[in-house]
């Protein structure tokens, strides 16, 4: 188990700082966790299931074109 930190988030999904809090908002990407008073970071497990998520929902949409 691994935490990221926003860089490496944003680095790895290609997000940039403002979409990865509008999606956590909607409830769209995994909440972040509070590491200490000034600190958040995000489990690499459950980012790397969105972006599998993200890859899915494209391959099903492909194939009923």
């Amino acid at each position: 188990m691994r935490f990221m930190k926003l860089k490496e988030v944003i680095r790895v999904t290609g997000l940039g700082r403002s979409s990865v809090y509008s999606f956590m908002s909607k409830g769209e990407f995994p909440q972040n966790i509070t590491l200490g008073e000034r600190a958040v970071g995000w489990l690499e497990s459950e980012v790397l299931e969105w972006m599998q998520d993200k890859l899915k929902q494209r391959d099903e949409t492909s194939f009923k074109r």
